[in-house]
Protein backbone atom coordinates (compact mmCIF):
# COMPACT_ATOMS: atom_id res chain seq x y z
CA UNK A 1 0.00 0.00 0.00
CA UNK A 2 1.39 3.46 -1.19
CA UNK A 3 0.18 6.90 0.02
CA UNK A 4 -2.22 8.42 -1.98
CA UNK A 5 -0.62 11.13 -4.83
CA UNK A 6 -0.39 14.33 -3.82
CA UNK A 7 0.37 17.78 -5.81
CA UNK A 8 0.61 21.32 -5.01
CA UNK A 9 -2.44 22.36 -4.50
CA UNK A 10 -2.58 19.06 -2.39
CA UNK A 11 0.64 20.44 -0.36
CA UNK A 12 -1.37 24.07 0.03
CA UNK A 13 -4.43 22.68 1.32
CA UNK A 14 -1.90 20.16 3.86
CA UNK A 15 -0.26 23.06 4.93
CA UNK A 16 -3.40 25.46 5.51
CA UNK A 17 -4.59 21.96 7.80
CA UNK A 18 -1.78 22.76 9.87
CA UNK A 19 -3.02 26.34 10.03
CA UNK A 20 -6.70 25.02 10.70
CA UNK A 21 -5.12 22.57 13.30
CA UNK A 22 -3.49 24.86 15.24
CA UNK A 23 -6.16 28.15 15.34
CA UNK A 24 -8.03 25.16 16.32
CA UNK A 25 -5.83 24.30 19.50
CA UNK A 26 -5.55 28.23 19.84
CA UNK A 27 -9.41 29.04 19.84
CA UNK A 28 -9.89 26.06 22.36
CA UNK A 29 -7.57 27.55 24.60
CA UNK A 30 -8.91 30.59 24.62
CA UNK A 31 -12.57 29.25 25.01
CA UNK A 32 -11.48 26.93 28.12
CA UNK A 33 -9.09 30.32 29.79
CA UNK A 34 -11.16 33.50 28.82
CA UNK A 35 -14.65 33.05 27.45
CA UNK A 36 -16.08 30.39 29.70
CA UNK A 37 -14.95 32.50 32.60
CA UNK A 38 -16.73 35.95 31.07
CA UNK A 39 -20.45 36.68 31.13
CA UNK A 40 -20.30 35.79 27.24
CA UNK A 41 -20.84 31.63 27.98
CA UNK A 42 -24.18 32.67 29.21
CA UNK A 43 -25.02 33.71 25.26
CA UNK A 44 -24.10 30.08 24.41
CA UNK A 45 -25.91 28.48 27.06
CA UNK A 46 -29.58 30.62 25.91
CA UNK A 47 -29.17 28.64 22.55
CA UNK A 48 -30.85 25.07 22.43
CA UNK A 49 -27.63 23.11 23.68
CA UNK A 50 -27.87 20.85 20.62
CA UNK A 51 -26.59 23.59 18.28
CA UNK A 52 -22.89 24.34 20.12
CA UNK A 53 -22.41 20.34 20.67
CA UNK A 54 -23.38 19.52 17.14
CA UNK A 55 -20.67 22.42 16.06
CA UNK A 56 -18.16 21.11 18.59
CA UNK A 57 -18.35 17.54 16.90
CA UNK A 58 -18.10 18.93 13.53
CA UNK A 59 -14.95 20.89 14.02
CA UNK A 60 -13.39 18.11 16.25
CA UNK A 61 -14.48 15.66 13.89
CA UNK A 62 -12.49 17.55 10.88
CA UNK A 63 -9.66 17.99 12.46
CA UNK A 64 -8.88 14.86 13.84
CA UNK A 65 -9.76 12.78 10.74
CA UNK A 66 -7.35 14.14 8.79
CA UNK A 67 -5.05 12.32 11.00
CA UNK A 68 -7.27 9.36 12.11
CA UNK A 69 -7.84 9.71 15.87
CA UNK A 70 -7.39 12.28 18.79
CA UNK A 71 -11.54 13.36 18.52
CA UNK A 72 -12.15 12.82 22.51
CA UNK A 73 -9.33 14.87 23.06
CA UNK A 74 -10.48 17.86 20.85
CA UNK A 75 -14.00 17.55 21.15
CA UNK A 76 -14.01 17.31 25.20
CA UNK A 77 -12.57 20.62 25.58
CA UNK A 78 -15.22 22.35 24.10
CA UNK A 79 -18.27 19.87 24.95
CA UNK A 80 -18.05 19.56 28.42
CA UNK A 81 -18.54 23.17 28.69
CA UNK A 82 -22.14 22.83 27.11
CA UNK A 83 -22.79 19.38 28.60
CA UNK A 84 -23.48 19.65 32.67
CA UNK A 85 -23.65 15.95 33.18
CA UNK A 86 -20.28 14.43 32.49
CA UNK A 87 -21.54 11.04 32.15
CA UNK A 88 -23.48 12.51 29.11
CA UNK A 89 -20.70 14.15 27.54
CA UNK A 90 -18.94 11.25 27.15
CA UNK A 91 -21.98 9.04 26.11
CA UNK A 92 -22.32 12.09 23.48
CA UNK A 93 -18.65 11.40 22.49
CA UNK A 94 -18.84 7.97 22.40
CA UNK A 95 -21.91 7.42 19.79
CA UNK A 96 -19.96 10.50 17.75
CA UNK A 97 -16.80 8.86 18.13
CA UNK A 98 -17.55 5.29 16.48
CA UNK A 99 -19.42 6.73 13.67
CA UNK A 100 -16.27 9.00 12.34
CA UNK A 101 -14.27 5.78 12.98
CA UNK A 102 -16.74 3.80 11.03
CA UNK A 103 -16.89 6.21 8.29
CA UNK A 104 -13.26 6.19 7.98
CA UNK A 105 -12.57 2.17 8.06
CA UNK A 106 -15.45 2.45 5.10
CA UNK A 107 -13.70 5.13 3.27
CA UNK A 108 -10.15 2.99 3.10
CA UNK A 109 -11.74 -0.41 3.08
CA UNK A 110 -9.61 -0.56 -0.26
CA UNK A 111 -6.22 0.00 1.70
CA UNK A 112 -7.25 -1.74 5.09
CA UNK A 113 -5.07 -5.14 6.22
CA UNK A 114 -6.63 -7.21 8.97
CA UNK A 115 -4.28 -9.42 8.50
CA UNK A 116 -1.55 -6.74 10.06
CA UNK A 117 -4.22 -5.34 12.26
CA UNK A 118 -4.96 -8.66 14.19
CA UNK A 119 -1.80 -8.37 16.24
CA UNK A 120 -3.19 -5.31 17.75
CA UNK A 121 -6.49 -6.39 18.10
CA UNK A 122 -5.92 -9.65 19.96
CA UNK A 123 -3.81 -7.58 22.57
CA UNK A 124 -5.97 -4.86 22.82
CA UNK A 125 -9.27 -7.25 23.24
CA UNK A 126 -7.07 -9.31 25.71
CA UNK A 127 -6.79 -6.36 28.38
CA UNK A 128 -10.07 -4.55 28.11
CA UNK A 129 -11.36 -6.16 31.09
CA UNK A 130 -8.22 -4.73 33.07
CA UNK A 131 -9.01 -1.65 31.76
CA UNK A 132 -12.30 -1.37 32.69
CA UNK A 133 -11.76 -3.13 35.95
CA UNK A 134 -8.82 -0.07 36.48
CA UNK A 135 -12.21 2.05 36.28
CA UNK A 136 -14.11 1.48 37.89
CA UNK A 137 -11.91 -0.02 41.05
CA UNK A 138 -9.27 2.92 40.70
CA UNK A 139 -8.84 6.08 40.75
CA UNK A 140 -7.31 6.72 37.20
CA UNK A 141 -6.44 10.33 37.40
CA UNK A 142 -2.45 10.11 38.10
CA UNK A 143 -1.99 7.74 35.64
CA UNK A 144 -4.14 9.50 32.64
CA UNK A 145 -1.59 13.14 33.72
CA UNK A 146 1.42 10.61 33.42
CA UNK A 147 0.20 9.43 29.96
CA UNK A 148 -0.97 12.81 28.95
CA UNK A 149 2.45 14.14 30.02
CA UNK A 150 4.72 11.65 27.74
CA UNK A 151 2.29 11.61 24.61
CA UNK A 152 3.15 15.47 24.74
CA UNK A 153 6.44 15.23 24.95
CA UNK A 154 6.69 12.77 22.27
CA UNK A 155 4.79 14.58 20.12
CA UNK A 156 6.56 17.79 20.79
CA UNK A 157 10.52 15.89 20.33
CA UNK A 158 9.35 13.98 17.33
CA UNK A 159 8.70 17.57 15.59
CA UNK A 160 12.07 18.46 16.37
CA UNK A 161 14.44 15.32 14.84
CA UNK A 162 13.57 12.69 11.49
CA UNK A 163 10.94 10.09 12.36
CA UNK A 164 12.79 6.61 13.23
CA UNK A 165 12.30 4.02 11.52
CA UNK A 166 12.19 0.17 13.31
CA UNK A 167 12.28 -1.80 10.34
CA UNK A 168 11.92 -5.16 12.94
CA UNK A 169 8.99 -5.53 15.12
CA UNK A 170 7.05 -9.19 15.51
CA UNK A 171 3.86 -10.26 16.09
CA UNK A 172 4.50 -10.60 19.54
CA UNK A 173 5.47 -6.91 19.78
CA UNK A 174 2.31 -5.85 17.63
CA UNK A 175 0.04 -7.70 20.19
CA UNK A 176 2.16 -6.34 23.42
CA UNK A 177 1.33 -2.78 21.71
CA UNK A 178 -2.51 -3.41 21.12
CA UNK A 179 -2.67 -4.63 24.97
CA UNK A 180 -1.39 -1.52 26.17
CA UNK A 181 -4.48 0.51 23.60
CA UNK A 182 -7.33 -2.24 25.47
CA UNK A 183 -6.23 -1.04 29.25
CA UNK A 184 -5.76 3.06 27.79
CA UNK A 185 -9.27 3.01 25.95
CA UNK A 186 -11.78 2.40 29.18
CA UNK A 187 -9.06 4.33 31.53
CA UNK A 188 -8.34 7.23 29.52
CA UNK A 189 -11.16 7.31 26.35
CA UNK A 190 -7.73 7.04 24.03
CA UNK A 191 -7.41 3.62 22.66
CA UNK A 192 -5.22 4.49 19.90
CA UNK A 193 -2.42 6.25 21.02
CA UNK A 194 0.13 3.60 21.42
CA UNK A 195 -0.71 1.78 17.93
CA UNK A 196 -0.68 5.05 16.39
CA UNK A 197 3.49 6.22 18.12
CA UNK A 198 3.83 2.75 16.98
CA UNK A 199 2.87 2.78 13.67
CA UNK A 200 4.90 5.93 12.93
CA UNK A 201 7.76 4.57 14.21
CA UNK A 202 7.43 1.73 12.23
CA UNK A 203 8.43 4.35 9.34
CA UNK A 204 5.13 3.37 7.11
CA UNK A 205 3.48 5.60 5.19
CA UNK A 206 0.33 7.73 5.70
CA UNK A 207 -2.04 4.65 4.29
CA UNK A 208 -0.25 2.45 5.55
CA UNK A 209 -0.30 3.61 8.98
CA UNK A 210 -4.24 4.72 9.51
CA UNK A 211 -5.24 0.97 7.36
CA UNK A 212 -3.57 -0.25 10.90
CA UNK A 213 -4.77 1.54 13.63
CA UNK A 214 -7.95 3.02 11.99
CA UNK A 215 -9.91 -0.24 12.45
CA UNK A 216 -7.96 -1.12 15.37
CA UNK A 217 -9.31 2.09 17.27
CA UNK A 218 -12.94 1.37 15.87
CA UNK A 219 -13.41 -2.20 16.95
CA UNK A 220 -11.77 -1.45 20.76
CA UNK A 221 -14.06 1.21 20.97
CA UNK A 222 -16.64 -0.95 20.03
CA UNK A 223 -15.82 -3.67 22.81
CA UNK A 224 -15.43 -1.54 25.50
CA UNK A 225 -18.44 0.20 24.86
CA UNK A 226 -19.94 -3.61 25.00
CA UNK A 227 -17.72 -4.56 27.98
CA UNK A 228 -18.85 -1.13 29.81
CA UNK A 229 -22.16 -1.88 29.16
CA UNK A 230 -22.08 -5.51 30.61
CA UNK A 231 -20.43 -4.30 33.71
CA UNK A 232 -22.68 -1.42 34.20
CA UNK A 233 -25.61 -3.73 33.99
CA UNK A 234 -27.33 -1.16 30.86
CA UNK A 235 -26.82 0.30 27.67
CA UNK A 236 -24.41 3.37 28.13
CA UNK A 237 -25.51 5.10 25.24
CA UNK A 238 -28.82 7.12 25.07
CA UNK A 239 -30.94 6.26 21.58
CA UNK A 240 -31.84 9.98 21.67
CA UNK A 241 -27.77 10.76 20.88
CA UNK A 242 -27.64 8.93 17.93
CA UNK A 243 -28.58 11.94 15.88
CA UNK A 244 -25.33 13.34 17.00
CA UNK A 245 -23.68 11.10 14.31
CA UNK A 246 -24.89 13.31 11.54
CA UNK A 247 -22.30 16.26 12.20
CA UNK A 248 -19.22 13.36 13.10
CA UNK A 249 -19.70 12.08 9.76
CA UNK A 250 -19.50 15.18 8.20
CA UNK A 251 -16.77 16.38 9.87
CA UNK A 252 -15.15 13.17 9.04
CA UNK A 253 -15.88 13.53 5.15
CA UNK A 254 -13.81 16.51 5.16
CA UNK A 255 -11.10 15.78 7.13
CA UNK A 256 -10.53 12.53 4.83
CA UNK A 257 -10.87 14.94 1.78
CA UNK A 258 -7.89 16.69 3.25
CA UNK A 259 -6.11 13.63 4.31
CA UNK A 260 -5.70 12.45 0.66
CA UNK A 261 -4.39 15.75 -0.50
CA UNK A 262 -1.46 15.71 2.45
CA UNK A 263 2.02 13.96 1.72
CA UNK A 264 3.50 11.69 4.22
CA UNK A 265 5.68 14.11 5.50
CA UNK A 266 3.02 16.79 6.25
CA UNK A 267 0.91 13.71 7.54
CA UNK A 268 3.66 12.84 10.37
CA UNK A 269 3.76 16.37 11.46
CA UNK A 270 0.08 16.65 11.69
CA UNK A 271 -0.17 13.43 14.02
CA UNK A 272 2.58 14.80 16.25
CA UNK A 273 0.78 17.94 16.67
CA UNK A 274 -2.40 15.81 17.38
CA UNK A 275 -0.14 13.52 20.40
CA UNK A 276 0.63 17.18 21.55
CA UNK A 277 -3.14 18.26 21.79
CA UNK A 278 -4.04 14.64 23.11
CA UNK A 279 -1.45 14.44 25.88
CA UNK A 280 -2.13 18.50 26.92
CA UNK A 281 -6.25 17.34 27.05
CA UNK A 282 -5.40 14.56 29.17
CA UNK A 283 -3.64 16.24 31.39
CA UNK A 284 -6.38 19.00 31.74
CA UNK A 285 -8.74 16.08 32.31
Amino acid sequence: MSALPTSPSGRIIGFATLGVLAGTIASVSAWHFVWSRSDFVHVAHATPSWVPVSLAIFIAASVSSTVGFAFSAIAAAMIFHFVSDNVEAVQIMMVASIAIQAYSVAGMWRTISMRACAPFLIGGAATIPAGIYLLLCFRSQTYILAMGMGLALYGAYMLLRQPPSIRRGGAFTDVAIGALGGITGPLAAFPGAFVTVWCGMRGWDKVVQRSVYQPYILIIQILTLGGLSLSAGRSVINANMIAYALPAVAGAWLGLQVFQKMSDAQFRTLVNVALIVSGIALTLK
